[in-house]
């Protein structure tokens, strides 16, 4: 299988040699180490660099476990270092490295060392070097594979390839995997093999119970807005469970900082700021979500919105759920005001787009519906419907497009079509 991932080996490249620590983060299993360890590897071989001034070590595997000393891997480390030409140092899995941020310090002062890490948690690993190493920590956040990424890989029409990529996801393995079977048990062993087990032990959470009972009601929420409030009212009501707010506000950001799920917070475009709550969680990878469900709700509504939200997120854009008023008169002369929703508001820089998800649109009331919030939109910027028809691209008067879910996922200038 070559998936070349050239988006993250770009950002690896025009990073190289920086003086700061490259922190490659991503959830467990999204292909991390795979993008450093063979695919940057590779680079630096084809560009001359010898082998031997290339170090990499993967922390997590057992054989490598005395590395997980301090002390040991510094002297390792230097031992290697024999001669003033560059030298690239690789650690993988590094939240597993006692003191990790001393050591990482320490190697930032070897002048000839260009220091390349990976990790599976934000708030272990991303959030605490940035912090700690004051803007000498540089983030790249790796995602499952996106569709067009999936589809260099898969062996069928592109047809084919979304039926199976909303049920099973982008995970790089399971794309190699050839039954049903295989994909099943592997995402569902992996989110209680790796990622619960994970958090459980980071976090020494004793009612395991409750967590694996919040992931299964946010991952039956995807899309709708819902907060803490709303989710211990459906503990009360569906499980008769007494669960705390506040637990389940830890819970919620341990799974966010696992880089399981993402928030979509509330932007008011007219108003131009954020509404507190509800917000909206999309999880990661949707094959994990529906493994966490038992394969049981697999809406290709709410998995098409997903795949949407992270093909933005994966893209560089911050993606919020966009909230328009709507003032009018009725037939009785009474003014009313109504709050329409906006699926995406995307902003990168400068550069912002409103994208509305609509499986499908067979009627004109239908139509109507989906752009109601984007014809009340009073800016310039451009107005996208998404529908899973096969269409051709067209903007229509009220100077909005209409896009097929291939043509977003596939055509990597797609916004601006």
């Amino acid at each position: 299988m070559d998936i070349k991932r050239d988006k993250y080996l770009n950002d690896l490249i025009n990073r190289m040699h920086n003086g700061m620590i490259k922190v490659v983060t991503g959830i467990r299993r999204c292909g991390k180490s795979y993008l450093l360890f063979n695919i940057f590897k590779n680079y630096l071989l084809e560009h001359g660099v010898a082998s031997s001034h290339i170090i990499t070590i993967e922390l997590d595997q057992r054989k490598n476990k005395k590395y997980r000393d301090p002390d040991t891997i510094l002297d390792y480390i230097e031992s290697l270092i024999e001669d003033d030409g560059q030298y690239y140092v690789m650690l993988d899995e590094v939240q597993m490295l006692q003191e990790f941020e001393e050591v990482l310090n320490s190697l930032l002062h070897i002048r000839n060392a260009d220091i390349y890490v990976t990790g599976s948690n934000s708030k272990f690993l991303s959030k605490d070097v940035i912090t700690e190493f004051r803007g000498r920590g540089d983030e790249i956040h790796i995602y499952p594979l996106t569709f067009k990424e999936f589809m260099e890989a898969y062996n069928g029409d592109m047809y084919h390839g979304w039926a199976e990529y909303v049920v099973y996801g982008g995970l790089p393995l399971t794309v190699t995997m050839k039954t049903e079977e295989q994909k099943i048990s592997y995402l569902t062993n992996l989110f209680k093999e790796t990622y619960l087990k994970d958090i459980i032990e980071r976090h020494h959470i004793e009612k395991t119970q409750e967590l694996e009972d919040l992931i299964n009601i946010l991952a039956s929420a995807i899309g709708s807005l819902t907060n803490p409030p709303k989710i211990e009212a459906t503990f009360k009501s569906s499980i008769q469970s007494t669960i705390s707010l506040n637990t389940i506000r830890q819970y919620i950001e341990h799974l966010e900082d696992a880089f399981i799920i993402n928030k979509a917070n509330r932007y008011n475009v007219k108003g131009r700021k954020y509404i507190g709550t509800p917000l909206k969680y999309y999880f990661e990878d949707v094959g994990l979500r529906n493994a966490r469900l038992g394969f049981r709700q697999v809406e290709e509504t709410h998995l098409m919105e997903n795949i949407i939200y992270n093909e933005l997120r994966s893209r560089g854009y911050t993606v919020d759920v966009g909230v328009v008023e709507k003032r009018g008169t009725d037939e009785n002369g009474k003014e009313y005001k109504n709050q329409l929703e906006i699926d995406f508001v995307a902003n990168l820089g400068s550069k912002r787009y409103y994208i509305q998800s609509a499986f499908s649109m067979p009627t004109e009331e239908k139509r109507i519906q989906e752009k109601a919030s984007l014809v009340n939109v009073n800016d310039s910027f451009k107005k996208i419907i998404v529908v899973k028809d096969v269409v051709n691209v067209t903007r229509d008067e009220d100077g909005i497009t209409t896009m097929s879910i291939y043509d977003f996922l596939l055509k990597e200038n797609s916004l601006e079509l």
